[in-house]
């Protein structure tokens, strides 16, 4: 293969070491798995996922980067060379083939399907194996929030009581339309965003109104939390091999809060059900991804600073 790629591309090779197989004392104890980013220019979602992950207790996002904007960068880099807490793995494989453009071959027919999402999500779950004592893989838009505590940390032991040890745990898919901000019955609680407008991206924070629950779209695009050592194949949406089978989460513990264009086009803003759980986190994360804004550099204030 080394005889028709140049030297630019043979350290972009990924050798996938795993250490000596351990059942405890991980390094960390949650870590989450996102793939593949290409084209992405969402930096205020993107940093709003970011701070919420840290608030929920994870300890580490690894990002599958096939290319991104400028600021988008700037955001990574932060994450990742300043805090330590975003770890990039380069995705080139578009450089080398024909990659798909769309989940479905009819949206963009290619030699891999969506950049390779499979196996980027296939190379965390091996990499983190021994690193991790629990792998979530969901994407940057996508969160999952418990109902009832406020962190992972306290939500798993909750989900291994209910549903037995070393399962995979799949979360309902709810979808809130980021083309809709209807008023909010508790709108007085949100935060003053005005200087957020000038980073380009989503604000989660601005729309909290759901599309209900159908029979139809109730089990899919789902995501998961797994123990990584007793799964040994998955997909974008589950897991294809595992030694103990998956269960669905109560939506009432926890569920998946997915802040995306709509799913349900046709349907009108009175059908469309509030649920303000977001706001919970408001204050401390509205804190965070000031911070955040500013220490990368860039909010208004540090653009105005420069």
């Amino acid at each position: 293969m080394s005889s028709f790629l140049s030297d630019e591309y043979m350290e972009k090779f990924l050798e996938v070491n795993n250490e000596k197989a351990q059942t405890e004392s991980f390094p960390y104890d949650f870590t989450v798995c996102i793939s593949t980013m290409f084209d992405f220019t969402n930096v205020l979602q993107l940093v709003q996922s970011f701070e919420m992950l840290q608030l929920l207790g994870v300890n580490k996002v690894f990002v599958y980067k096939t290319n991104c904007s400028e600021e988008t960068q700037r955001v990574l880099d932060y994450y990742s060379s300043k805090k330590g807490f975003v770890e990039v793995i380069p995705w080139s494989m578009s450089r080398f083939l024909n990659v798909s453009r769309g989940w479905l071959p009819e949206h963009g027919p290619g030699d891999l399907h969506y950049f390779g999402q499979i196996p980027a999500l296939n190379d965390c779950l091996f990499r983190n194996m021994y690193k991790s004592k629990y792998l979530a893989l969901h994407d940057i838009d996508e969160l999952i929030l418990p109902q009832t505590v406020k962190s992972w940390t306290e939500l798993l032991p909750l989900l291994e009581k209910k549903y037995s040890p070393n399962k995979c745990y799949m979360f309902e898919n709810n979808v809130f339309p980021n083309n809709v901000s209807l008023p909010s019955p508790k709108e007085q609680n949100l935060p003053k965003m005005d200087h957020w407008k000038g980073v380009p991206g989503v604000n989660i924070l601005a729309h909290l109104h759901q599309e209900p629950i159908t029979k139809e779209t109730q089990y899919i695009k789902f995501k998961i939390i797994v123990n990584p050592r007793d799964i040994y194949s998955v997909s974008v949406h589950g897991v294809l091999k595992s030694d103990h089978g998956c269960s669905w989460v109560d939506r009432n513990m926890a569920r998946m809060y997915h802040t995306r264009d709509q799913m349900q086009p046709l349907l009108t803003s009175d059908k469309m059900i509030y649920d303000g759980r977001l706001l919970s986190y408001s204050a401390p994360l509205s804190l965070a991804v000031d911070t955040a804004l500013q220490e990368s550099g860039l909010s208004k204030e540090s653009k105005n600073l420069n």
